[in-house]
């Protein structure tokens, strides 16, 4: 396949942050709460592809012990060649997709290529992982709950800053009017006593935006504040100053259970019947969790690595590539066509393919992009090094003179290149959002193939060979930064 790109440069969105100052330093920095140590990615994910390959010393033409090295080298490779590994998957016609349950196979298909996702996670297959911590079998936490802590964190803090300004601009308002009533021409000497001894608590409230790490430290401080009443109250409470109480009392099925901060119930065991229930889900835990593969992943996987086989739905006959393109392509539509059915060109599956065969060949790890609205999301290195760098649209594109003929011909490719400058204009402010470069990806689509060679069965290679992908690059355009 050959390839060409273009480009529609103009600088990308940025998010501009208003410098604040700094809170007054009334008592020291609070410290922040240590995170588990990351796993050790660069190893894990070492190998970009589930390959076993075997390298070459370097070979130096003025060093002749380069040679012996790489003619040693070749030797071993014929006595002892690497063994490939092979996957197994099957195809499930329900949900069009294909599957992976050998647990081993599943891991080194994420790990080597970040193949495929988890049926029962967002993406890395983690669910036993999960399962095992939330039943106590395994300590520390895992990256959902790390990250759902930290949203509710975040959440928390957004509010105590947003109270925090409002009291800032109640006591703003008080010391304006108090600046009225004296008839003083000047408000910034009065502002600056009420603020500095009117607000609650007896803490001073500046008039700058609170950041989230200020409010950090305002609910710390506050913690702190309320714990120093709590051991002063019994002192208080002797000198017969009792502050009013209410007490509460809940029904026993309401105190069997605990209420999380992100509304998560979660019911509490007794601690009689603990050690049986750990013992019982010991011996019935089991990974319930598949790794599941696009068709576009799947073929790649099996035609372009020749690392998997795809068995049929009952697990039986193993499924060749060239049946299998054919079976990907009738399953692209929906309801799925017969099989019988003579197969087109600009296919969904055959579309799609060509792109992410295009971009797996440049060495990009190529993700669905359905969250952003998008075809394809690229990564340089992987989900779990850094986001993801460019997000990509696939249109097909019908250059070839066979196209524009015949009426009916011009208007069955302008419904499938149909695209408005609305939905133009919601993808990339999408993608500028998120801080992605918009890639539109045109598939040059072929005639139709004679009579004669029109079945699937031939070199897969020469029928891909006969697609052309172009790529255009488009950023945003921002009227206030671009008018020169």
């Amino acid at each position: 396949m050959a390839s060409s790109s273009t480009s529609i440069s103009s600088s990308p969105v940025e998010l501009a942050g208003s410098p604040t100052k700094s809170m007054p330093q009334n008592n020291a920095r609070p410290a922040h709460r240590s995170r588990p140590p990351k796993p050790n990615y660069k190893h894990i994910h070492r190998f970009p592809l589930p390959l076993t390959v075997h390298p070459l010393p370097p070979l130096i033409p003025h060093n002749p012990l380069s040679l012996i090295s790489v003619v040693l080298s070749y030797l071993t490779y014929f006595v002892s060649p690497p063994h490939q590994e092979i996957y197994a998957a099957y195809f499930d016609s329900a949900t069009s997709s294909v599957h992976v349950t050998d647990e081993k196979a599943i891991q080194a298909l994420w790990e080597m290529g970040f193949f495929g996702k988890g049926t029962l996670s967002r993406s890395q297959p983690s669910w036993l992982e999960r399962e095992k911590k939330r039943r106590g079998l395994l300590g520390g936490q895992t990256n959902e709950e790390l990250t759902r802590q930290r949203r509710t964190e975040r959440r928390e803090l957004k509010l105590e800053r947003a109270r925090m300004e409002k009291v800032a601009i109640e006591q703003r308002l008080k010391a304006e009017a108090a600046a009225r009533e004296s008839g003083s021409t000047t408000v910034d000497q009065t502002t600056a006593t009420l603020l500095a001894h009117g607000a609650p608590g007896g803490t001073a409230v500046t008039l700058e935006k609170f950041s989230l790490r200020k409010a950090r430290e305002a609910k710390m401080l506050e913690s702190q504040r309320s714990k120093e009443q709590e051991n002063t109250g019994p002192a208080s409470s002797s000198s017969g100053q009792e502050s009013p109480s209410k007490a509460v009392r809940f029904s026993p099925v309401v105190q069997e259970k605990e209420f999380a901060s992100d509304s998560a119930i979660r019911r509490l065991p007794g601690p009689a019947t603990e050690a049986q229930e750990t013992s019982q889900e010991e011996s019935v835990l089991y990974n319930e969790e598949h790794l599941q593969l696009s068709n576009e992943e799947a073929f790649f996987l099996a035609y372009g690595l020749g690392v998997l086989q795809v068995y049929d739905h009952q697990q039986k006959a193993i499924i060749p590539p060239t049946s299998l393109l054919s079976l990907f392509s009738h399953n692209s539509y929906y309801p799925p066509r017969d099989s019988s059915t003579d197969l087109k060109p600009d296919d969904p599956f055959m579309i799609s393919y060509i792109v992410y065969h295009h971009f797996r060949s440049l060495g990009w790890v190529v993700r669905s992009g359905v969250k952003f609205g998008v075809d394809y999301l690229l990564y340089n290195r992987g989900p779990v090094f850094s986001h993801a760098e460019f997000a990509v649209v696939v249109i097909p594109a019908y250059e070839h003179p066979y196209w524009s003929e015949t009426s009916d011909r011009k208007s069955y490719c302008a419904t499938k290149q149909a695209r408005s400058w609305w939905w133009l204009h919601c993808v990339n402010r999408v993608q500028a959002q998120v801080k992605k470069s918009l890639v539109v990806c045109y598939v040059e689509v072929p005639p139709p193939r004679s009579q004669d060679t029109k079945n699937y069965s031939d070199d897969i290679g020469a029928l891909l060979s006969r697609y052309r992908v172009r790529e255009m690059l488009i950023r945003r355009w921002v009227p206030n930064r671009m008018r020169d």
